[in-house]
């Protein structure tokens, strides 16, 4: 199977400019093509993931991928699914966070095979009546307005800096045209407005023929965008998002959509993932820990794919603890007078980000301690209590936390 068939098998492929000549180059040729990634955090997130899976399966069948670090872009901002303008970050931020991408993402790409660019390198050098001069004329203001990215923020406001953006992604694409020869730019599917962009003023300015395709965004079944949970966006750094807490929301996510993440997130043979197709009910399950532990191992390590998977099922199986499942040791100075209240260890615990929050969860019945459901948001703990044991405190049905002094 050639990579274009794995990639529109998989449903990996959202849309493209020239399906045939795509066809070709992927089948043919060996292909440069590139990918940004605007450094507005110091991790990458699952979103970004998806971006890794593709650029694996390109590099595995010859192709190189040109890493573009937007450290020009990002401090801009692209409004691109935001209601409201992105924070700016300092040029000592960006090029820190651009540093921790080019760390995690050696983990995934074949640095040896790939070019790594920042694209703050030419950006940030251009004059601007050059620049207007330039490739001004190549955009239509009518024509860019249309697009799905600035129409959705024309009615709250859209600044002339996030007006920029357009232009400047498709500077991008002209200039490794002409450095690197790369013909092909890659992004998810809310780019495609900008992909265009660039195909077309590669094409004014150097008669040239380049190509775009879109992948399809990680959402649910309902179209909502996956990867964000009630504590914020699943991070690939550990330190933000646990290896546990990484594993468990894989495991939960919905019947609906489990299937669909193992052929776009994973290696997994594809034959096998459509033979789970029919699966139903209890054998979903088994297609949930799968997708869980192999994510879980690709971005982690074997060794933390095992130990979250041995939580879970000691957990969820039994209701027993185990050594792996998130722990939060308390100290004497978490008491007062001796005792700690269910409010406090919540928020110690960090299940919830507030007491108020806190008390929201326990007067609407979503807090169990030691299987027993929690009714009073007042009630205390001595510390004798601790002394010797643990509690198992349980949030909602999926989310278990151990206590321990």
């Amino acid at each position: 199977m050639t990579v274009f068939e794995e990639l529109k098998r998989r449903g990996l492929i959202a849309q493209m400019t020239h399906e045939d000549k795509i066809k070709d180059m992927l089948e043919n040729e060996k292909t440069t093509f590139y990918i940004g990634f605007d450094a507005t955090a110091d991790s990458l997130h699952v979103g970004h993931f998806l971006q890794l899976i593709v650029i694996q399966h390109m590099q595995r069948a010859g192709h190189t991928p040109i890493l573009l670090l937007g450290t020009g872009t990002t401090m801009v901002g692209d409004p691109t699914g935001k209601t409201d303008m992105r924070p700016m970050l300092t040029k000592e931020q960006i090029d820190y966070n651009a540093d921790c991408f080019v760390q995690q993402m050696s983990k995934f790409v074949d640095m040896d095979n790939a070019i790594v660019e920042q694209n703050g390198d030419w950006l940030c050098e251009l004059k601007y009546l050059e620049m207007l001069r330039d490739v001004g004329a190549c955009f239509s203001v009518n024509k860019m307005l249309t697009a799905e990215c600035f129409k959705s923020r024309l009615a709250v406001g859209l600044s002339f800096i996030e007006f920029n953006y357009m232009i400047m992604q498709s500077y991008d694409f002209l200039h490794l045209y002409r450095t690197h020869n790369c013909r092909m730019e890659l992004g998810g599917d809310d780019q495609w407005s900008n992909i265009l962009g660039g195909v077309d003023l590669v094409r004014r300015k150097e008669q040239a023929e380049v190509c775009g395709m879109t992948f399809t965004l990680l959402t649910t079944k309902e179209g909502k965008k996956m990867g964000k949970t009630e504590n914020g966006a699943i991070w690939l750094n550990p330190e933000k998002t646990t290896p546990y807490d990484f594993f468990q929301y894989w495991r939960n996510v919905d019947d609906g959509d489990v299937i669909n993440c193992l052929k776009l997130l994973t290696f997994v043979p594809i034959e096998e993932i459509e033979a789970m197709e029919s699966w139903q009910g209890s054998e979903l399950n088994k297609a949930k820990e799968l997708l869980a532990y192999e994510l879980t191992k690709m971005v982690h390590s074997k060794e933390d794919a095992d130990k979250a998977l041995e939580a879970a099922r000691a957990v969820f199986g039994t209701g027993a603890h185990s050594e792996n499942m998130p722990t939060t040791q308390l100290s004497t100075d978490d008491f007062t007078d001796g005792s700690i209240n269910m409010l406090d260890l919540l928020v110690k615990t960090g299940l919830a980000p507030s007491k108020a929050e806190a008390r929201r969860l326990v007067q609407q019945g979503g807090i169990s301690i030691d299987d027993v459901k929690v009714s009073d948001p007042m009630i205390t703990f001595p510390v004798s209590e601790f002394d010797a044991n643990h509690k198992i405190i349980k949030k909602g049905k999926k989310v278990f936390h151990k206590v321990t002094l």
